[in-house]
């Protein structure tokens, strides 16, 4: 039968509606307690938002819509999975994963982070993801290191 006589799109229109896979990191799915709460809400909305896809009539319509929570429903899965949480860190002598750091830049600047997990990060709101170059250069460091990153000098103000 052709396809003009069906509802749905040929396989191949049909395929176009399959997402790639987010990229996963290679690096280990290091998460505070709030990440991985974060985490498990997210893949509770993606899986909801899958689910009133599916309840659409048109097939190709529930395609669409569903192509994305799907996708990130597996995405969430897996990091959900693979989520290792980090204890807030019990000292503010060195800086660690989950640690709040204050540095000055050697142009005056002063800025705040916390040091969080890849997927909780976002440098708007004042979180950096542990992988990040500045990230990895503070990590390990006391009040008063200064280090390098790029043309930029950091010196450490404060850990919490």
């Amino acid at each position: 039968m052709s396809v003009a006589f069906t509802k749905e799109d040929s396989a191949e229109t049909a395929s176009e509606t399959l997402l790639p896979d987010r990229p996963v990191s290679p690096h280990p799915n290091l998460v505070t307690e709030a990440g991985l709460k974060a985490l498990e809400f997210q893949l509770h909305q993606a899986r909801e938002a899958f689910e009133t896809a599916q309840k659409i009539e048109d097939v190709n319509e529930r395609r669409r819509q569903a192509a994305t929570p799907l996708r990130d429903a597996r995405y969430l899965a897996a990091r959900v999975r693979t989520a290792q949480v980090i204890s807030k860190p019990t000292s503010t002598d060195t800086v660690a994963f989950g640690s709040t750091v204050t540095f000055s830049r050697n142009d005056g600047r002063v800025q705040t982070y916390r040091i969080v997990g890849e997927d909780e990060a976002d440098p708007k709101t004042g979180s950096i993801s542990f992988v990040s170059p500045v990230a990895m250069f503070l990590l390990g460091k006391a009040v008063d290191d200064v280090v390098g990153v790029g043309d930029q000098e950091l010196e450490i103000i404060a850990i919490s």
